[in-house]
């Protein structure tokens, strides 16, 4: 849905603006919906937040973002009135990953406290109003849109009508199989590394250093090292197994973990704070070293495997099952867009390393071996892929991009049904637009009532 895109700009820059406009703008009442006011403040908030991010108004800002904000309340009522409601629990993820986010931004929490002249506590509590605010909403229109189901002569009937213009163009595409492994690790690098966390424990359990500063200086999560470790509040599904296992077993703040071993490499971890299925915790992260001898060695392992797949030994696809890539091992090696659900990749969306060898291949080409990064945990490991399909650039046809244009009929139907229900609720709600607000093209019928 982008009915609403400018309600829901970034959540750092409004709360900031929010702080600005207290002393700079005096309020008055702009618009009248219901008996919910919109403020001059709130709109001035939004086209500032929407210019320091560059982001596009179509149309006059003082048109455009009183008639969102006035949609907002539209869906904000009916949540009310459908008892829709989203608990703290629920938000508080979400709250502690922006707020994060935003220390990680300005530096510390004292400077983020410092910027927006309020507590944590004030803050959290902003942050979870205007989330929840968004969450009420979008629960509104999934539950207008919630029979939307698409059936093949629908999505063909669509098609037909649409205008020429309006069939996307696809770019080259293809379709790649992967086959990995991760280089041996030397015992002696394992154990230099659990004996570096051992030493980090005996200094925290000492007094000598905090978990946090040992985790900005060493962690190697450089997205939560920054934070001191800090990772905000998680569900035990969004967390590694081994992580989680051990995290929710901390009943203790002042105690630190034993050694985790995950898929990502070795942890510490510290509990800060559980809440209902979440918890927060602290970590630091360290991965045995990957040395030029261990990737060569990998290679040649790999080579050997290559030789005997040209030679027609067995296949790709038999070979698979040798894979350390989980996510692709069990679906004979093809990787999937995590961005559409499909496992067709635009080349800008491949690795780098694939994209630039995918590049001179042809379908059905098996790759020599080579080094690449995971993307998923930044570490070295050795890779052979298979070109299984290239699909030139090309106009959107149902026989290729069925799924692209099914996707394209039930977001156009979603909107409509949501367009329709608002136009209504504006016609059956009292809605009072001050005069200086009036002259403007609005993106919904009914707004000016004669009565205004």
């Amino acid at each position: 849905m982008k009915l609403l895109k400018s309600i829901s700009v970034c959540v750092f820059s409004a709360l900031a603006l929010s702080m600005m406009a207290q002393n700079n703008i005096i309020d008055e009442v702009v618009w009248w919906i219901g008996d919910q006011p919109i403020y001059k403040s709130d709109v001035e908030e939004m086209y500032q937040t929407m210019q320091q991010h560059r982001s596009d108004i179509d149309g006059d800002p003082y048109c455009v973002i009183p008639e969102e904000l006035a949609i907002e309340k539209l869906f904000l009522h009916q949540a009310e009135l459908d008892s829709i409601e989203v608990p703290n629990s629920q938000l508080m993820s979400e709250v502690e990953n922006q707020i994060n986010y935003m220390i990680m931004q300005l530096g510390s929490q004292d400077k983020l406290e410092e910027y927006y002249h309020r507590s944590m506590p004030e803050i959290r509590e902003m942050l979870i109003e205007m989330m929840r605010n968004r969450s009420m909403v979008e629960q509104v229109q999934s539950d207008l849109t919630k029979e939307v189901k698409a059936t093949p002569s629908d999505v063909r009937k669509y098609f037909s009508e649409l205008p020429k213009d309006s069939v996307p163009f696809v770019p080259l595409q293809v379709e790649v199989q992967i086959l990995t492994i991760n280089p041996i690790i030397p015992r002696e690098e394992i154990d230099e590394v659990k004996a570096r966390l051992r030493d980090y424990t005996d200094r925290i359990n000492k007094g000598e250093s905090e978990f946090s500063t040992l985790a900005i200086l060493y962690s190697e999560d450089r997205g939560s090292g920054i934070r001191g470790g800090e990772t905000g509040f998680m569900s035990k599904s969004s967390l590694d197994p081994e992580y989680a296992a051990v995290a929710f077993n901390l009943n203790d703040t002042k105690k630190i973990s034993k050694i985790v071993q995950s898929e990502f490499g070795y942890h510490i971890i510290q509990l800060i704070e559980k809440r209902g299925d979440r918890i927060n915790t602290r970590h630091i992260l360290l991965r045995p070293k990957v040395n030029n001898k261990d990737l060569t060695e990998a290679v040649t392992r790999l080579d050997s495997l290559h030789a005997d797949i040209l030679a027609e030994k067995f296949t790709f696809e038999d070979a698979v099952y040798l894979s350390q890539d989980k996510d692709t091992r069990r679906n004979k090696g093809q990787m999937v867009n995590d961005e559409t659900g499909t496992t067709k990749f635009e080349m800008s969306h491949l690795p780098q390393e694939i994209s630039r060898i995918v590049n001179d291949m042809t379908v059905g080409e098996i790759s020599k071996p080579f080094i690449m990064k995971d993307p998923k945990k930044n570490t070295d490991i050795v890779a052979m892929i298979k070109l299984s399909n290239r699909i030139p650039a090309h106009r959107a046809n149902l026989s290729e991009d069925y799924q692209l244009i099914l996707n394209m009929y039930e977001s156009a139907a979603k909107e409509k049904i949501v367009r329709d229900w608002v136009e209504k609720k504006i016609k059956d709600t009292y809605v009072r637009i001050e005069d200086n607000w009036r002259n403007c093209e609005f993106k919904h019928k009914g707004w000016i009532k004669t009565s205004n």
